[in-house]
């Protein structure tokens, strides 16, 4: 019997292809599709495990082929992919005044990143309640700007829609138009910058920087997540501030000062968000090279963002900086990082992008380019359903049913993890080793 139990990877796995399943099943309701459209059982599997895995990808227009009510589904599905199914068990075992089992607990622990079983409860608790006050002040303060162009109702939903969409990373926009219609708006962007990041910084880190006044200091992790994500957004605003010529796709209807943040928020919605305020098929070629890059990394543990994780890049920077200086420990804050950390972030590196490049070349087989464009239109939405940004050069609407479904495993990995789903299909139980081979190096470089 016990070997046929489910390890911890394979039920979280399991649980978020139950989400998806049943957010399938909905957005087949005829009532989810607005007249005159039909949903096929792929369309919905695909929105639907975008929806949860907060990647924003679409084979559909979100704005004109759902009903409020496909919408709808759609936010909440959002919202438990941003937060993780298991924060909503962890929930209702709140609500109903009941204590979490250790198997409950375990999941919750590892869903979380946490490093302590202990903290499972009162992280859970600080997480939900987190979420619902900054989603809310997010839907308050985007109210006004959207009810004076949509209504007062219609402004409303928008801004509670577009405030889980901003929070959880997801990308999804119900705008009658593009989310470019908000280039000339810096208080829109502003705001949603606002949210990508609260969002894409972690639950964890969020939980040292309230707790910072009484406790007068950050942890390691909290420290190398915020340093990597400031660096990083500094170094996208110059580089698309070069690249892009300081947007000049609008430099005859924006001025220079909503240039600059709209340069801005293109540092910061490509890390996993999504939000275009241009096409990027007007993207320069070296801006398209970032962007992915971008992708690639996301956001922090622990967040509704995906990609390799800022806290990954930090780690091998510091190693690499460490080994050029001769130094075989790996420093920061004062404290030293664990081989074992070290190693887990090379692996996660090189697992991840060996698959990317095995799903890039696979789909540049299956899949059309057009002639203006080379193998970068194929790896820009790999990285995209990856990093789960939904950012994208025009494919995915035109994806085959084979490259459908390489799409939605490739956004399933990027959102529960490269770890836990190899963990998962590899059944990986820890075995302690009894004995070790004599060590023996090899020439490198």
């Amino acid at each position: 019997m016990h070997k046929h139990r489910l390890t911890l990877p394979q039920t979280l796995s399991l649980g978020f292809f139950s989400i998806i399943f049943i957010g399938t099943l909905l957005l087949l309701l005829p009532f989810a599709t607005t007249q005159g459209n039909h949903t096929t059982f792929m369309n919905a599997l695909f929105t639907a495990t975008s929806a949860t895995c907060i990647t924003g990808l679409t084979v559909v227009p979100t704005a004109t082929h759902w009903t409020v009510f496909g919408q709808m589904v759609i936010m909440y599905l959002m919202e438990i992919g941003a937060l993780g199914f298991m924060s909503f068990t962890a929930m209702l075992y709140t609500l109903a005044n009941r204590r979490m089992d250790l198997s409950t607990r375990l999941l919750v622990k590892d869903s979380l990143n946490l490093a302590n079983l202990s903290d499972t409860h009162t992280v859970t608790k600080y997480v939900i309640r987190l979420s619902i006050v900054i989603q809310a002040i997010g839907a308050i303060l985007l109210a006004p700007d959207l009810i004076d162009r949509f209504g007062v109702t219609r402004g409303l939903y928008y801004s509670v829609f577009h405030s889980i969409s901003s929070f959880g990373n997801a990308g999804f926009v119900i705008f009658p138009e593009n989310f470019s219609v908000f280039a000339n708006d810096p208080y829109m962007l502003s705001i949603t910058s606002i949210l990508i990041i609260a969002g894409g910084l972690g639950f964890l880190v969020w939980r040292d920087i309230l707790l910072y006044p009484k406790l007068h200091r950050y942890s390691l992790h909290s420290k190398i997540a915020m340093g990597t994500s400031f660096i990083l957004i500094l170094m996208a605003f110059v580089i698309f501030m070069i690249t892009e010529h300081n947007l000049d796709f609008y430099q005859h209807t924006l001025s220079f000062s909503n240039r600059v943040i709209d340069t801005l928020f293109m540092a910061v919605s490509p890390r996993t968000a999504g939000f275009e305020i241009m096409p990027y098929s007007a993207v320069s070629l070296a801006g398209i090279a970032f962007t992915m890059f971008l992708m690639y990394v996301g956001g922090t543990p622990g967040s509704t963002a995906g990609g390799i994780k800022t806290t990954t890049l930090g780690i091998l920077w510091l190693q690499t900086w460490a080994a050029l200086r001769g130094k075989e420990d790996v420093t920061f804050g004062n404290r030293r990082f664990s081989q074992s950390n070290i190693n887990r972030a090379l692996m996660l590196v090189f697992v991840s992008a060996l698959f990317l490049g095995a799903v890039t070349l696979v789909l540049s087989m299956t899949e059309q380019t057009p002639r203006e464009f080379g193998i970068e239109y194929i790896g820009f939405e790999v990285f995209a359903a990856f990093s789960t940004t939904g950012l994208s050069l025009g494919l995915t609407p035109s994806l085959t049913v084979f490259g459908k479904i390489l799409i939605m495993l490739v956004m399933f990995v990027g959102r529960v993890g490269v770890f836990t789903v190899m963990f998962s299909v590899l059944n990986v139980h820890a075995k302690p080793a009894t004995y070790r081979y004599p060590e023996e190096n090899i020439l490198i470089g």
